[in-house]
């Protein structure tokens, strides 16, 4: 059977990028081997928490928040890391990372079933800390403590 329409945008966006399941991906943030994007809304990161040591780029900056050539780029940001994106259930996640890879961004990828299935897998999960006020995505990404059970 034949895929349409959103469904095979989506398919066409998985086959593009590198996709990692939520235990895979918090190791190789631990190690150093990625950066986790978090693509949530401000709302749904204070609501259910966030990834220790994730950044949050909200999805409607994210291109101008990594794109290297760009005056709104995340200082944080230098143009060469590995970046897993995290969405809610890791729809969006997919079509934002293969964005990424269409601005020459290759290195880019998400999180198999996003941040429902990270608290699935029982992995660590912090308190939003305050918003500090600056422009959405360009803050540094969170501190590796004070996880929540």
């Amino acid at each position: 059977m034949e895929t349409r329409g959103v469904e095979r945008l989506l398919a066409a966006a998985r086959a593009r990028i590198e996709r990692m399941e939520p235990a895979e991906a918090w190791t190789a943030a631990t190690t150093g081997e990625v950066l986790i994007v978090d693509l949530r809304s401000g709302d749904e990161r204070r609501r259910h928490g966030i990834v220790p040591g994730s950044l949050h780029v909200p999805r409607s900056v994210l291109e101008w928040r990594v794109d290297p050539e760009s005056d709104w780029r995340n200082p944080s940001l230098d143009g060469e890391e590995r970046l897993i994106l995290l969405c809610a259930e890791g729809f969006s996640s997919s079509l934002a990372a293969a964005s990424l890879v269409e601005l020459g961004h290759s290195r880019a990828g998400d999180v198999v079933g996003g941040f429902h299935a990270w608290l699935a897998t029982g992995l660590p999960v912090m308190a939003a800390g305050e918003d500090d006020g600056s422009r959405p995505g360009m803050g540094e990404p969170a501190p590796w403590s004070d996880t929540i059970d």
